[in-house]
């Protein structure tokens, strides 16, 4: 039984524990064997609570035997981003950008993951927080420390992509059941989409996100799981959405129930699907017709399952200048230390912002949701990787690397638009993933057509060596 569970949906096993055939001591003992015995390869820890996590499967399991009510994810290991707090434990802090060796407190979403009955496993390392500037000996091509960093679980000779990155390598390898990342640009689905897992970011506000220290990150971020089963998403979703008058952005209204007609499929809906939005071509690098070529296929699958597939002409701007500009007034990902822009700048940027979203609405009033790819790229080698951040940026458009490898995503952080990353296959042996974007507030929605896809489709082969 206990080899089964590691390739078993999170949800399987929590149905497991509430049988009482299998103990979440059992699982929490398995998930920490896998951990010790493959994250050598991957690095997708920064720091593992073996005592913690112990402590904590003890009482899952005498909950289990007194027959106290069992919360979602009792007994099932989720790990997290090591920038969100887990009390007690080293953190790297958003705010200061800096390394702190205790954590003051659980942040919201481990809050609610723990009151669902989850087992905090651990950190996971995020790429960049790594770096030491005294490693890179006068090399100014050495911007990551690459002795931490995570690596992509299918080829670790590449990178599982930027910031949630350990998490999703840890999804990816099984090495736990469920991840939690965050996403202000794209980390929790391009990580998703190089690492072959299933990741979200939610209607800002939908799932509470507390942190004084960088308090306007809210504004382009949130928080979401990242795992291989859609419905394990559903269910990790379901615990952490909801208001809390601690957060100033949190929706007061209740979430919909996420899991309830997840099963229900897609037959009559009507999904638009687009290339490049009109603008993203831009960004293309040598690989990209090709890993759009395989999404878009990919995308037409709908088609067999009762929906419809169609190819949109609508066009959407470039996404860097109003990121820039929020960045710009708020700090970088909105972390509070920006500058105040002239007012009639501040002003177009919103204009523009504002005559985006009206064609999302347009766009909405006839299609369920948008379908795009998460990345045009595959996984770098971790040396191109390096170079494309470093001594290569400004040869990229904006001088930055930053929107070719955001170039499908960024749009919907600006936008405030709520988007999925399902796997969508693989080119030349790596994952790929299908982008699902809908109207802020319609994750039920979304969650059923990614299930739809991920039970057609199921992409679920395992990464080599794991």
């Amino acid at each position: 039984m206990l080899n089964e569970i590691t390739w078993m949906p999170a949800w399987q096993i929590r149905d497991l524990i509430f049988r009482r055939e299998i103990s979440p001591v059992e699982v929490t003992e398995h998930f920490l064997a896998r951990i010790e015995e493959h994250d050598g390869k991957i690095q997708s820890f920064a720091h593992v609570d073996h005592a913690g996590a112990r402590a904590q499967a003890a009482r899952a399991e005498r909950a289990v035997a007194v027959g106290e009510q069992l919360g979602s994810l009792h007994g099932i290991p989720v790990s997290v981003k090591g920038h969100i707090f887990v009390e007690g434990l080293p953190t790297f802090d958003m705010g200061t950008l800096s390394n702190i060796p205790a954590a003051p407190r659980d942040d919201v979403q481990v809050e609610r993951l723990r009151a669902a009955g989850a087992v905090i496993i651990g950190t996971n390392t995020l790429m960049g927080s790594g770096s030491d500037a005294s490693l890179a000996g006068g090399d100014p091509r050495r911007s990551y420390n690459w002795d931490v960093e995570a690596r992509n679980p299918w080829d670790i000779s590449r990178v599982p992509g930027w910031s949630s990155s350990g998490t999703a390598a840890a999804a990816s390898a099984r090495l736990v059941p469920i991840g939690l990342g965050s996403d202000g640009g794209g980390s929790t689905r391009l990580p998703s989409a190089y690492s072959g897992v299933f990741g979200i970011v939610a209607t800002p506000g939908r799932i509470p996100w507390i942190h004084p220290s960088a308090p306007a990150m809210a504004l382009t971020a949130s928080t979401g799981p990242m795992c291989r089963d859609v419905l394990d998403g559903a269910i990790a979703t379901q615990a952490m959405a909801g208001p809390d008058g601690r957060d100033f952005y949190s929706l007061y209204d209740e979430p919909d129930n996420y899991s309830a007609n997840i099963e229900d499929g897609v037959e009559g809906m009507r999904f638009a699907w687009s290339d490049d939005m009109g603008f993203a071509s831009l960004y293309a690098q040598e690989e990209s017709p090709r890993v759009i070529a395989a999404i878009r296929a990919a995308a037409h699958g709908f088609n067999q399952l009762g929906a419809t597939v169609e190819t949109t002409d609508e066009k959407w701007d470039d996404f860097w200048d109003g990121f820039m500009m929020i960045n710009r007034a708020f700090g970088a990902g909105g972390r509070g230390m920006g500058e105040q822009p002239p007012a009639d700048e501040l002003w177009a940027s919103l204009q523009s912002r504002g005559e985006n979203v009206d064609r999302f609405n347009r766009l909405f009033k006839d299609y369920d949701v948008l379908l795009t790819p998460t990345t045009q790229l595959l996984p770098r080698k971790i040396e191109d990787w390096n170079d494309c951040w470093t001594i290569n940026s400004p040869q990229y458009p904006h001088g930055s690397f930053a929107g070719v490898y955001t170039s499908h995503v960024m749009l919907f952080n600006w936008l405030s638009m709520p988007a999925f990353s399902v796997p969508a296959g693989f080119v030349d042996g790596l994952p790929v993933g299908l982008q699902i974007v809908g109207k802020p507030g319609s994750e039920a929605k979304m969650f059923k057509i990614a299930r739809a896809f991920q039970k057609a489709f199921p992409h679920d082969q395992r990464p080599p060596t794991f």
